[in-house]
């Protein structure tokens, strides 16, 4: 996808920088002075402006936004912040953007679906809906610090480098605030706009929230007519999502690839909710009708803006995004989210102790009795309730330490990160000075909620990849409704201890779309493993893994000892599950080596090796 756009200042410096940006196709939209204020290539389907005296808005992306509301909702708009207050209400995923006699706001999702950008250029402040479009422009360096953190597991980078790019100059705006510039490009101090949700709200409650907000996202979806598609894993949350398409859509084409392992019971799944929908087109795809796992990656170039982990999957991903376009779709939707909205973080007990100790410690035994956990090794991990700040330094301690084990490690902010046995003592140098770098802003969590905390943690290092993956990959865009604000706030408003209900998968999830998908399906007590699809992958592409291997960039920077890496995939160690980063990363690195296309429609300037 090579859709792009930059956002300008209202001074006379920016002209210059527009002017580098002309192109076939490109379009501008300016100030109410007549100076460039938006210049870039997007579809104009994903495009809402309106205009009212000196206010100009632009929402790009999915939503339910209409001109002529806009239009009334911003006649009394005098500052940047109050065009906030224009989309208050609105359901998708989607850039909103506003000059207000030249001064400015720009903002993207909390899930980081959808994010700002910005570094200067010859002086001039200058802002992107992607960091590859603005390191083009001005020439930046990848950073070797932060594509250190990138290689660590479970990934933290979403919160660690949260203001920080893969990009020298190139800074990001966290994507809970709004980025504003005064007059003359002069930077105001960002704006918090958006907080999670207190999680007060009873299952009935929470489950009507759900219930309006998913539905409203779908409808984003489907809302352009035509045909869409969807995943039908024959999960819960992709199921889901069928089902809601269904309702709305001019033609639904859903895609089955099947597991190969022998206890992923997803097929069976699937089956019965196809039956459910006789007016959809369905395509079921055996393992070897469709890529596996890793294959391709020992030669596959993916410029984009940053790393991404689904390099394992990419070649499975473009042959499902091409037979859905032969089928007519012009969107994709995947049930990505699910988990972390409507599953909680078992460190909910921990959030718990601090106000019903006795209900948290019952709770928490049986946890211990079913991950067979240490009486006190359960109780020392409830009990040490240290600070945000306090686990940064701690883990930045224990990076080269065993990973934290079953039950116990899951009761902190998250798991601890740890950096792959093939990491240099420099690559983890630097992995423990960002993360020391970080506790020293004493940083808010992104939640006072040990668990909310966790699942906003998890969605955003999912918006991500579904944003890189929307920039490499061909065919249509994918959704991610799970993951639209709405959708996020109204998931995690409802009291943990009433989404989770032994015996029954999802409860919250399940309330929320009674009577909309049938309830054989909403009773699915499970999820479907695909271990066997990961260690085949892993045998057949042996030879493929290795190549990287041979003339690793990212060893040649230092940051990885291939040696060590090669040993733990000849053996296939235990210790492989942080592979998928750093092949994200070495598959980056040697796509801005010349190995593939500009990511956007100009040539970029030379970058030094």
């Amino acid at each position: 996808m090579d859709d792009w756009w930059v956002m300008l200042p209202d001074a006379p410096a920016a002209a210059a920088v527009a002017e580098r940006l002309r192109g076939e196709g490109v379009r501008r939209v300016p100030h109410a002075s007549g100076r460039p204020w938006l210049v870039g290539r997007w579809d104009a389907r994903q495009e809402v402006a309106a205009r009212a005296g000196e206010a100009r808005i632009v929402i790009l992306g999915r939503s339910t936004a209409q001109a002529g509301t806009l239009r009334r909702r911003i006649e009394r708009v005098r500052l940047p912040a109050e065009a906030e207050r224009a989309v208050t209400g609105l359901a998708g995923s989607f850039h909103v953007l506003a000059s207000v006699g030249g001064r400015v706001w720009a903002r993207g999702t909390a899930s980081a679906v959808c994010r700002v950008f910005t570094p200067h250029i010859d002086a001039v402040p200058v802002a992107a809906g992607r960091a590859d479009v603005l390191a083009a422009l001005s020439g930046a360096d990848p950073g070797l610090g932060e594509l250190a953190v990138r290689l660590l597991h479970p990934p933290v980078a979403s919160t660690v480098l949260a203001d920080r790019t893969f990009w020298h100059n190139v800074r990001a705006v966290p994507a809970h605030e709004a980025l504003v510039w005064e007059r003359n490009g002069r930077r105001g101090p960002n704006v918090r706009r958006w907080r999670p949700p207190e999680p007060h709200l009873s299952l009935t409650e929470a489950a009507a929230e759900v219930r309006t907000a998913l539905t409203d996202a779908v409808g984003t979806c489907t809302a352009g007519g035509g045909t869409v598609s969807a995943d039908l894993s024959g999960g819960l949350d992709s199921t889901s999502l069928c089902f809601l398409a269904a309702r709305e859509a001019g033609r639904l084409v859903t895609v089955h690839w099947e597991g190969r392992d022998p206890d992923n019971d997803d097929a069976a799944w699937a089956a019965r909710a196809r039956e459910a929908l006789p007016s959809a087109t369905h395509l079921v795809l055996t393992g070897e009708e469709s890529p596996d796992w890793f294959a391709g990656v020992g030669g596959l170039r993916l410029p984009s803006e940053e790393p991404c982990a689904w390099v394992r999957d990419f070649a499975k991903q473009s042959d499902l995004l091409r037979r859905v376009t032969e089928h007519g779709s012009r969107l994709h939707l995947s049930g990505g989210g699910g988990d972390e909205m409507f599953t909680p973080f078992p460190c909910h007990l921990q959030d718990l102790a601090a106000t019903r100790p006795w209900r948290a410690w019952r709770l928490l035994s049986r946890e211990r009795h079913q991950w067979r956990a240490g009486h006190q090794s359960v109780a020392r991990a409830v009990l040490g309730r240290t600070s945000y700040r306090r686990w940064l330094l701690d883990a930045a301690g224990h990076l080269t330490l065993a990973p934290p084990s079953g039950f116990t490690g899951m009761l902190g902010w998250r798991s601890e990160p740890r950096a792959p046995g093939w990491a240099t003592p420099e690559a983890v140098a630097m992995m423990t000075d960002a993360l020391r770098a970080a506790a020293a802003d004493s940083p808010e969590p992104l939640a006072p909620q040990r668990s909310v905390h966790c699942a906003l943690q998890q969605v955003r290092e999912g918006g991500n990849t579904i944003r890189v993956l929307n920039q490499t990959l061909a065919g249509p865009d994918m959704a991610l409704p799970y993951a639209d604000d709405a959708v996020v706030t109204a998931a995690l408003s409802v009291r943990p201890l009433e989404a989770v209900r032994p015996g029954t998968y999802k409860p919250l999830l399940g309330a929320a779309l009674a009577g909309l998908v049938p309830a054989h399906l909403l009773a699915r007590p499970d999820k479907g493993p695909y271990d066997a699809d990961f260690y085949h992958g892993l045998r057949r592409h042996h030879g493929e893994l290795l190549a990287p291997t041979e003339d690793s960039l990212l060893a040649e920077a230092g940051l990885i000892d291939t040696e060590r890496l090669r040993r733990a995939l000849r053996h296939h160690a235990a210790e492989l599950e942080p592979l998928l980063h750093t092949l994200g990363c070495e598959v980056w690195l040697r796509s801005l080596d010349g190995g593939g296309p500009a990511p956007v429609p100009y040539p970029p300037a030379r970058r030094a090796r």
